[in-house]
């Protein structure tokens, strides 16, 4: 068995029933867009609040009917929240977990989707207030596309989820997040952070900056035109093309963040 300390299959029904009475959305893209659609597909939150630091985004999710309230002000959407999902790039949750801090409920979880695990927990840890549980977790999911309007209710089905519990958190609230998971549509891991970070810069982090990359040398050559890189485009320079148009924000505080990771990763593939 592949199980052991750094890793452990969980196994579990797809629940179609209500998990969280009421969640809250921190951050409005692809991932969190697409979290309201299959929450409202299976019936697993009872209502949904959502925030996002842009007017234009908040505007955006009003207009499409993304959650059920979209707040004006982050302390708006955490109030009485069971659930609070952060879904902004890794470099700012910490701020966003300051921030929300003080309007937490005792009992609620915080959680969040980043794609690195050592910092966010690091980061945002010591902001959860007593009596609030933290359960990290990491959807392997997403497409090229960011915003709003990019998500869809069926990006998470039969896509893998890791969760990565803080230190002390009790299984309560942690066998929770995993149901949610499963609501939505995932298959769930759970993983300790620095294995989690590792397997990631190899199947996801390095693969990226490979694509960013092999790209931006393709630009760079002159000698080879536009029309002849689209003309000759096999499948695998075409999905070089759909990785690295990624949100660049977010992969930026990716690298940095897992860079110690992505470096161990990217010695070897150099040797």
């Amino acid at each position: 068995s592949p199980c052991g300390p750094c890793h452990r299959a969980v196994q579990g029904r797809r629940a179609m029933t209500q998990i969280y009475d009421r969640v809250a959305l921190i951050g409005l893209g692809l991932i969190a867009s697409s979290m309201f659609w299959a929450m409202k597909r299976n019936g697993l939150a009872g209502h949904v609040t959502g925030y996002a630091r842009s007017a234009e985004t908040r505007d955006t999710a009003r207009r499409i009917g993304l959650c059920d309230t979209v707040c004006d002000n982050i302390t708006d959407a955490v109030a009485n929240a069971d659930l609070i999902v952060l879904a902004v790039p890794v470099g700012v949750m910490g701020d966003s977990a300051k921030d929300i801090s003080p309007f937490l409920k005792p009992g609620a979880t915080v959680t969040d989707v980043g794609s690195v695990k050592r910092r966010v927990i690091d980061d945002v840890g010591p902001h959860i207030p007593d009596g609030v549980h933290f359960v990290p977790a990491h959807p392997m999911a997403g497409t090229e596309h960011s915003g709003p309007e990019a998500g869809f209710d069926t990006l998470f089905d039969n896509r893998w989820c890791l969760v990565v519990p803080a230190p002390g958190t009790p299984d309560a609230a942690t066998d929770r997040v995993i149901d949610f998971w499963h609501g939505l549509g995932s298959n769930v891991d759970v993983m300790e952070p620095d294995h989690h970070d590792l397997v990631c810069a190899v199947t996801s982090h390095c693969p990226h900056l490979i694509a960013y990359t092999m790209v931006g040398v393709a630009d760079d050559l002159r000698r080879v035109t536009d029309s002849e890189v689209i003309k000759y485009s096999a499948a695998g320079f075409r999905d070089f093309t759909r990785i690295a148009a990624s949100d660049p924000t977010m992969w930026r505080d990716v690298f940095l963040s897992n860079k110690y990771a992505t470096l161990e990763i990217l010695g070897r593939f150099t040797e």
